[in-house]
């Protein structure tokens, strides 16, 4: 039986991730410090799985971390300070822990019997700064030559812990995977998000209200979680995807803030208006990933469309969180 461990078990694409892995008979350790993550009643119910072990520990901690099993076949590491507020409000921090973390991660694989591939999860938020300054090709590949933002601005912290972090993975000795995650939502994201952030304000709505959304014409693609943790499995399982940086997400359709909106007000079935807002300081104007080489490693392209893909995320919010008393992610 392969065994994964998987930081950031308790977040939302760590604990979609460990689903899949337990259902291809995988047994998994999750870490999480709930500081972000849930212990919601679908973290509970994986805990009753006998293959699937859930530990409280804070990686900043060496010697707790070192601790762990030495005889995991993949490691996925998710665990990350992020958020914007985060960003914002604690640049220093976001630099130094998720450094700390990552090392502390690296130095576990290091002692690892036979460690097959450490997957590091990086963002899209590392090509930002060469759009600002020079401009992207779309959709955009993973050789972009990157270039990093003002550091004193304090967004710059979090994609410039991301490419040390990318740096330090290709460095390590280990066997890697990176992957540079898209816009992904679906089910237990939490809600500061801009797809369930859209569905909460509409479902609470009353009629002929006014919808305020930020960034109308900046454009997205958006990728459907059970599309991305195909995407990731698949490729910390192939030969190929070794030693690569490979994009998670979808190629089109792009859409528009404002477009997204509108599907969005017609997924929850409310005759309300969009208001548009100013842009959102710092978001990319446009953001669409290529994803022809992680298509190529795994064999697998994303299917779910953006229509069912909302219509399935607001299914789960509206019967788990916005119509219950269950709990969301921060």
């Amino acid at each position: 039986m392969k065994k994964a461990l998987v930081t950031g078990g308790a977040g939302f694409i760590g604990y979609h991730l460990i689903v899949k892995l337990l259902d291809q008979g995988y047994q998994v350790h999750a870490l999480d410090n709930f500081k972000r993550g849930v212990e919601d009643s679908f973290l509970l119910e994986l805990k009753q799985k006998k293959n699937f072990e859930l530990i409280n520990i804070d990686l900043l901690n060496e010697k707790a971390t070192m601790e762990l099993d030495k005889d995991y076949d993949v490691i996925f590491h998710f665990a990350a300070l992020l958020g914007v507020q985060n960003v914002i409000n604690n640049p220093y921090n976001v630099l130094a822990l998720n450094n700390k973390m990552l090392t502390n991660i690296i130095s576990l694989g290091k002692i690892q019997k036979s460690l097959k591939r450490m997957v590091f999860t990086s963002t899209s938020e590392v090509y930002a700064g060469t759009l600002r300054y020079h401009g992207l090709n779309f959709p955009t590949a993973e050789d972009t030559t990157l270039t990093v933002n003002k550091l004193e601005e304090p967004r710059t912290s979090y994609m410039l812990s991301k490419i040390y972090g990318e740096a330090l993975c290709i460095h390590s000795g280990l066997p890697y995977t990176i992957v540079r995650p898209h816009n992904i939502y679906g089910p237990r994201m939490g809600l500061s998000h801009v797809i369930p952030e859209l569905l909460f304000k509409v479902h609470n709505m009353n009629k002929d209200e006014e919808l305020e959304v930020f960034s109308v014409d900046h454009q997205r693609t958006f990728c459907y979680i059970d599309d991305a943790i195909n995407l990731i499995l698949y490729s910390s399982e192939s030969v190929k995807g070794r030693n690569k940086i490979l994009n998670v997400g979808v190629e089109s359709p792009e859409v528009k803030i404002g477009e997204l909106a509108k599907i969005i007000i017609k997924t929850v079935g409310k005759n309300v208006n969009i208001k548009a807002i100013q842009p959102t300081p710092g978001s990319p104007v446009r953001r669409c990933p290529s994803i022809k080489n992680i298509e190529e490693i795994t064999q697998y392209s994303p299917n779910i469309s953006l229509e069912d893909g909302i219509r399935k995320t607001y299914s789960w919010y509206k019967d788990n969180v916005f119509d219950s008393d269950g709990i969301s992610a921060k």
